[in-house]
């Protein structure tokens, strides 16, 4: 995956009266920051934003910042964006600066692939983690980890420790939980709630 350009510019204020100010241009503000980086106040257009990340790659898009000052060039991922409960519109950014040549840990979609076996007999197919968080190269991050659940029986289950991940892509060590599982339909709840417990 190679960085897509994103232009961005800085704000020398912070405060609720420049946020005010920022979105009456049609931009939010945003911070980027990670090792080895200053931080940096920046300005932000949301609906550029929402594009960018709108592929499959989702939040973990690389973007490079472009534009007048210390972040131009960096590479980063998005990692916060908070949203008006109300109006439900973004409202402020956060961008972790990452080291192409560095591994990262970032969140990424579940998928499951195929019809279950147990499905098959009158049971459900509950899916315990929607995302699962590995550790990659940038270039690496897949956009979902897919999962065979054609051999699932009624009762089996699936733990990340046994999930096929892609070349290149790790688990963060010492993990293992469900994933999914496949229950008789008066069992679903409380296997979901056993996988969350795990």
């Amino acid at each position: 995956m190679a960085p897509m350009d994103f232009n961005v510019s800085s704000r020398q204020s912070s405060g609720k009266g420049i946020s005010r100010s920022l979105r009456r241009q049609g931009l939010i503000p945003a911070v980027m920051y990670g090792r080895g980086t200053e931080p940096c106040a920046l300005a932000v257009d949301p609906k550029a934003l929402k594009q960018a990340i709108s592929g499959e790659a989702g939040w973990n898009t690389l973007l490079a910042l472009k534009g007048d000052g210390a972040f131009d060039g960096k590479v980063v991922i998005l990692k916060e964006l908070q949203t008006d409960p109300v109006k439900m519109v973004p409202i402020h950014a956060d961008f972790q600066a990452i080291d192409l040549t560095s591994k990262v840990h970032v969140m990424v979609p579940v998928h499951a692939v195929g019809k279950a076996a147990g499905v098959k007999e009158g049971g459900v197919l509950q899916v315990i983690r929607h995302e699962l968080e590995v550790v990659c190269l940038p270039h690496q991050i897949p956009s979902a980890i897919e999962i065979d659940v054609t051999a699932l029986a009624i009762g089996d289950a699936l733990h990340v420790k046994n999930v096929v991940l892609p070349v290149g892509v790790e688990l963060p060590p010492d993990v293992n939980f469900t994933v999914v599982t496949v229950t008789g339909r008066g069992g679903a709840d409380e296997t979901a709630a056993e996988g969350e417990a795990e």
